[in-house]
């Protein structure tokens, strides 16, 4: 392996990288931007998935701002923390994957019960199976590493090269579904029971986009061996790089495909520009983080979500239900004629309420609750081995 696939993680063990914490929480933050314009469709997801958009220039943009760049940042993170837990591995001289494959398989449980009792839009069943893959690709040097991504991020616009052209063959946005009540009339059992019934079509998106986030994942991986998150000019050299590309390059394609409002562009709009704009959110965010050292209220209110994201992400995807479904507030059906004006003080409403529960929750308390029983599970084998040898010695 070289000297930039296999460098000491850039941070003491057990020391936090600021950095990353405060992007996971604007990732987590971000993603509720995205997702809430399905919350407060009454139709719900089938609202998207029929690609018909009512909204005006103001929705438009406000969607671009989010569409697919949180989740892309999200899954670059993801790619991080796997790297972090090989280093971590290394350091300590254990065996890579061992007990990280226990903790995708308790991933991918959890992302089974958020879809099922939560929403259909789950993403931690897709980030389970690629953290597996990628784990032994981590194995590899960093070369073959290099190689893999690129066959990736090759066969992923291959893909949505495909996609799109099939999209605008079918014609894009011609079903309609003002008449699909099930959201706004349904109740809590209904929607688990359609979920179950159509998750064919609702896992399809975790399928499709294995690829995007193999690459993501392997590129997350690199960028913090690189020092990409880390303070000093190694890092801000990288930081700006990101930000030439993503907000240089990929701003103005994403933003004009946008406004173009072409249908059949839908895979473009959030599978294929959106990573390459996280690329220069994480730049930017980085220069802002860096820029003046230092406590800052703001940043320490992302960074607070970003320590519990695992449960900020599945309690804000229930306040969203809550507030827009019938079987809640049935806000969605309510305020319908004011969907793109309300719709985003949801947003900032359910983020307020994640920022103000984060904060106080560890004033008390180190991690999350999920994080918490998320550690109870990832360590149960491990005790029971122990208290297993202590038996037999």
């Amino acid at each position: 392996m070289d000297t930039v696939s296999r460098q000491g993680a850039p941070r003491g063990e057990g020391e936090r990288i600021v950095l990353l914490d405060v992007l996971r929480g604007i990732a987590i933050l971000g993603t509720l931007g995205t997702n809430i314009w399905i919350f407060t469709d009454p139709r719900g997801i089938v609202g998207m998935l029929v690609g018909d958009r009512e909204g005006g220039v103001a929705e438009v943009v406000l969607r671009f701002l989010a569409n697919g760049k949180f989740l892309a940042m999200l899954t670059l993170l993801f790619g991080v923390g796997l790297e972090i837990q090989r280093a971590s591995a290394a350091r300590r001289g254990k065996r890579w994957p061992g007990w990280y494959l226990w903790r995708m398989a308790l991933l991918f449980l959890d992302g089974v019960l958020h879809y099922v009792l939560v929403v259909e839009f789950d993403v931690l069943m897709g980030y389970a199976v690629t953290g597996l893959v990628v784990s032994y690709l981590a194995l590899t040097s960093d070369r073959a590493q290099r190689w893999w991504m690129v066959a990736a991020a090759v066969n992923h616009l291959a893909l949505m090269g495909l996609m799109t052209v099939g999209v605008g063959a079918a014609g894009a946005g011609a079903g309609r579904s003002e008449q699909f009540t099930l959201y706004t009339g349904g109740s809590y059992l209904d929607q688990i029971v359609f979920r179950l019934q159509h998750a064919g079509v609702f896992r399809a998106e975790a399928i499709f986009t294995i690829p995007l986030a193999v690459t993501l994942f392997l590129l997350g991986a690199r960028l913090y061996r690189a020092g990409a998150f880390a303070p000093g000019e190694r890092g801000a050299v990288l930081r700006r790089r990101l930000m030439i590309v993503g907000l240089g390059v990929g701003v103005p394609l994403n933003l004009a495909t946008a406004l173009l409002g072409d249908p059949s562009l839908v895979f473009v709009d959030r599978y294929v520009l959106p990573p390459v704009v996280a690329l220069g959110y994480v730049g930017l965010i980085g220069w802002w983080v860096y820029r003046r050292p230092g406590r800052s209220w703001l940043r320490a209110r992302f960074a607070a979500v970003g320590r519990m994201a695992l449960t900020c992400y599945m309690l804000q995807n229930l306040l969203g239900a809550v507030l827009c479904y019938g079987w809640g507030l049935g806000l969605a059906a309510a305020l319908v004629e004011y969907r793109p004006l309300w719709t985003p003080f949801a947003w900032l409403g359910i983020s307020v309420v994640l920022v103000v529960f984060s904060e106080l929750w560890q004033r008390r308390f180190r991690q999350g609750p999920i994080e918490a029983a998320w550690r109870w599970a990832v360590q149960a084998p491990q005790r029971s081995r122990d208290r297993s040898r202590q038996v037999t010695a």
